[in-house]
């Protein structure tokens, strides 16, 4: 029982290197960006 944890731990390391899950998430962006600030397009400026 001992072994286990650490054992599981090192089989999810290993599979989330070689495949990694995508989160598209966390690659789009989210509102409007630096240059439309800039530009006086948005009311947060």
């Amino acid at each position: 029982m001992g072994l286990l944890g650490p054992l599981v731990r090192i089989v999810s390391l290993i599979r989330g290197f070689l495949a990694p899950r995508y989160h598209p998430e966390r690659h789009y962006m989210r509102g409007p960006g630096p240059a439309c600030a800039k530009r006086g397009g948005s009311a947060h400026a």
